[in-house]
């Protein structure tokens, strides 16, 4: 395996397609001619829709080439690589995840523009994004060097032991296989073709199939002809990244049901989510998947915290829900408070703030029209008020901001209004006293996160909601807002079902390795046919040795 080309990177040129074999996607700009952006992995056709940003709505992408045998071909392409990449060393792997960072790096102010062109969400907000999916490649690129993934085990055999001796035992983590990536609309860089779950599925060493998302089919392809550049340099076998896109659900369907693929990572709907899962489940050998689907993200407006300082609160819950048009798994979009004068200084601030918010263009059409209709179902339930409405936008695609309030006996008697609605909305669920808010915690759906907004004199009650908590989420946070996620060691963006397929997991954080690995014992092995990480000696890694950590 030829290690990884150690020339400088040298910034991109915009992409453009030569030839009759490559087909062109063609992105209209705001203003001026239309110019070809790349050529679509795979060749598959697809028909998409852009948001109006782009100042014409149809992408056309043509090819002769069948859309389910291009999806068969990468997912035989990659089964085809597995082996050879599983294989590689760490310092090799890790230097292809830096690679891919450097190469969409190189790729420069284009993918910027284009990707603040196909999302409508500002350059700002896109670079920072990117600087978080290098950020990411990297830091697995540091885990895979350390070796702590791999879990190895050795419990040394016992010749000697009565009754019965024990065998030589040795245990290490491998990669599944093949991971399919379905890539989400809201993070065009970060959870997408580069993203999370297609960062930790290479660390692992499996090779991955990126299903392209189709609000951002351009973004999406100048990122995977990145990735085919790592690919190149570092010398990886070709197949172990795939890009495929397509009109329709037919693409994703026969991508989970391929026999090749072992795992799928999928971030979206609620509805989307449980499509998929079904269908890994009705395969012949049923594969796991992990989806991040659905949450509202409650925030405990704790009773000492409101008394001191409510209506600052109120002002920063209103920046924080409307932040990126609410387009957040972790928006916070459930409040749940003790009636008191502390709460309606925070209702008054927050409905102020929120009744004069601008309103925002939304990801697509389609998002923007499920937000309409969650929020007008709200609206006209008998059981909630509407305490603020932010200002209308002059486009179609534009959401504007929603608060509303139930009282605790309607929000547990109707479960319809602890259900995700995707955008700047938020329901206030106003409780009469400490057993009605342990109740609405206990009766709410699992969560990606759950925030405590406390002061020294809540510390009794927020002790007794944190066991209730635990049990429902997959982070807890203390006087802060949940829409930030840092990518780290001690990261999880997790939760119980609906916020995700698979509570004992994360898709953030360099524990999302683990999701792609599964362990191997081998017993009574001579040194020769182990693994290098098994044998004896084995420098530099990490293993327990009859349960005591060691590095030799």
């Amino acid at each position: 395996m030829a290690p990884c080309s150690r020339r400088p990177v040298p910034r991109r040129a915009r992409p453009t397609v030569a030839g009759s074999a490559a087909s062109a996607l063609f992105i209209p700009s705001r203003s001026g001619p239309v110019r070809s952006i790349a050529r679509i992995s795979a060749r598959v056709g697809c028909i998409g829709q852009l948001p109006p940003a782009f100042g014409a709505l149809i992408v056309r992408v043509m090819s002769s080439t069948p859309i389910l045998p291009a999806v068969e071909a990468a997912c035989v392409a990659a089964e085809a690589a597995f082996d050879t990449y599983r294989a590689t060393s760490r310092e090799a792997r890790a230097a292809f995840l830096e690679r891919i960072g450097d190469e969409i790096m190189a790729i420069g102010a284009d993918l910027i523009e284009t990707a603040s062109r196909e999302s409508g969400l500002p350059t700002a907000r896109l670079e920072g994004e990117r600087g978080r999916t290098v950020g990411q490649l990297k830091l697995f690129a540091s885990v895979v060097r350390a070796g702590l993934w791999m879990g190895v085990r050795i419990d040394p055999a016992l010749p000697e032991r009565t009754p019965l001796p024990r065998p030589d035992l040795r245990l290490r983590m491998i990669p599944l296989g093949p991971v399919a990536v379905f890539g989400a609309s809201n993070f065009p860089l970060a959870f997408s073709t580069a993203g999370g779950d297609t960062a930790s599925a290479l660390a692992a060493g499996c090779p991955v199939v990126v299903k392209g998302h189709p609000a951002h089919p351009a973004t999406g392809e100048l990122v995977a002809a990145a990735i085919r550049r790592a690919v190149a340099a570092c010398g990886m076998p070709e197949g172990v990244f795939g890009h495929v896109t397509g009109a329709g659900n037919d693409v994703g369907v026969a991508l989970v049901q391929d026999p090749r693929i072992t795992a799928v990572g999928f971030t979206g709907s609620r509805g989307g989510g449980l499509a998929l899962a079904k269908l890994v489940q009705s395969r012949p050998v049923p594969i796991p998947i992990y989806a991040e689907m659905s949450s509202i993200n409650p925030v405990l407006l704790m009773p000492a915290a409101l008394a001191a300082r409510g209506a600052a609160l109120g002002t920063a819950f209103a920046q924080s829900v409307t932040m990126g048009v609410g387009q957040f798994c972790t928006n916070p979009g459930l409040l749940i408070a003790i009636e008191s004068e502390g709460l309606e200084a925070f209702v008054q601030s927050a409905s102020a703030a929120l009744t004069g918010a601008a309103a925002g263009q939304m990801l697509t059409q389609g998002i923007h029209d499920a937000y309409d209709k969650g929020a007008e179902a709200l609206a006209g339930s008998a059981d909630v008020e509407t305490l603020a409405r932010g200002l209308e936008g002059d486009r179609s695609d534009f959401g504007r901001a929603a608060f509303f309030s139930t009282t605790a006996e309607a929000f547990l008697a109707n479960p319809a209004l602890g259900h995700e609605v995707f955008g700047p909305s938020s329901i206030l669920v106003r409780c009469k006293d400490e057993a009605e808010l342990k109740a609405v915690i206990a009766g709410a759906e699992g969560q990606l996160t759950a925030t405590l907004h406390m002061d020294d004199g809540d510390e009794a009650l927020a002790e007794a909601v944190l066991p209730l908590l635990e049990r429902k989420v997959g982070r807890i946070l203390v006087n802060g807002w949940p829409t930030g996620v840092e990518v780290t060691h001690a990261m999880v963006h997790g939760g119980p079902f609906p916020a995700t397929s698979d509570a004992r997991t994360t898709s953030v954080g360099t524990l999302a390795i683990d999701r792609f690995l599964r362990p191997v014992s081998y017993q009574n092995f001579g040194q020769a046919l182990l693994p290098p990480e098994l044998r004896d000696g084995a420098a530099d890694v990490p293993k327990l040795i009859d349960g005591k950590p060691s590095l030799g």
